[in-house]
């Protein structure tokens, strides 16, 4: 059974008031770097167009996983969405409202951790909430430390600084951090992807157990087909770059909460599994050809 949409298709099929993230053609542009020849007019330029022509619309409480062959703008897109980058044209709406900038609805969790080295794990989770909350009590404020520390399993690790803690817990600590200032959107930029085998998949199993329990729209970039399978509810499937688009959107049809045994036991796993290795074959295949051709 093919579960594949293209993205113009998704798109159309979807109540557009319903969506809680909308992208209509959204393109960027970095000007001035490598040139390329560009794809529809076949003329060598000094642009780079790392996006094209994205259309994408994201219901709430959905898990999106974005994959790709590296460099495609996988990280490009997140950084749109969050606020972090502006497209170079398109729209990007929130809740029927333009993103302009970074906000507290979105919280992001990078793959470096990106942690304030001289604060503890308390602090770090603390500096976020009094950054977003500043009318925050001390009371209400240690209370919400306390539970975003405690839903990632941290207790007793709270005065801990992230020179003393593994890569692991560093990106609790970025998941609590994250999580506690309420955002309505969780962005996760590979957040396994500097770890090792082990703690990836129980830190995969933790952000599952999080998910059915806070219940957020995430949207993550991985480069893992087991992670993306695991965790989401569509799977975005980018073409390679320049001028990356959205070549299919996969519907995974896992029930929910999910084990990562029954999941591959699913009749629709292996198809999907497969189609995701051909996609990610082809499109990286065609990277090196054309890096060869150079």
């Amino acid at each position: 059974m093919n579960l594949s949409l293209s993205s113009e298709t998704f798109v159309n099929n979807q109540h557009q008031n319903s969506a809680q993230i909308s992208l209509r053609h959204v393109s960027k542009v970095f000007p001035g770097r490598k040139g390329f020849l560009n794809n529809i007019t076949g003329q060598a330029t000094s642009d780079y167009v790392a996006l094209e022509d994205i259309n994408l619309d994201i219901e709430h409480n959905t898990f999106v996983c974005i994959i790709g062959p590296s460099g495609c703008g996988k990280s490009t897109l997140l950084n749109i969405i969050g606020g972090l980058s502006s497209a170079s044209s398109g729209s990007v709406t929130m809740n029927g409202q333009a993103i302009e900038q970074p906000g507290p609805d979105r919280g992001m969790v990078f793959q470096n951790y990106a942690l304030m080295p001289w604060m503890t794990v308390e602090g770090n989770i603390r500096f976020a909430v009094e950054t977003v909350y500043p009318k925050l009590s001390a009371i209400e404020r240690k209370r919400v430390v306390k539970e975003h520390i405690q839903l990632v399993g941290l207790t007793g690790a709270e005065s801990k600084r992230p020179h003393e803690i593994s890569g692991g817990m560093k990106q609790r600590v970025g998941i609590a951090r994250a999580l506690a200032i309420n955002p309505q959107i969780l962005l996760m930029d590979e957040p396994f992807g500097a770890l090792d085998a082990l703690t990836r998949g129980f830190l995969q199993d933790e952000i599952e157990r999080i998910w059915e329990q806070e219940r957020k729209t995430a949207i993550m970039i991985t480069h893992s087909i087991e992670e993306a399978l695991l965790l989401s509810d569509r799977i975005i499937m980018m073409t390679k770059g320049p001028a990356a688009k959205i070549d299919e959107i996969l519907d995974v049809p896992f029930p929910r909460p999910r084990d990562r045994i029954q999941v591959e036991k699913h009749p629709a796993y292996l198809g999907l599994k497969q189609e995701m290795e051909d996609h990610l074959y082809r499109e990286t295949r065609a990277v090196e050809e054309a890096r060869l051709g150079n």
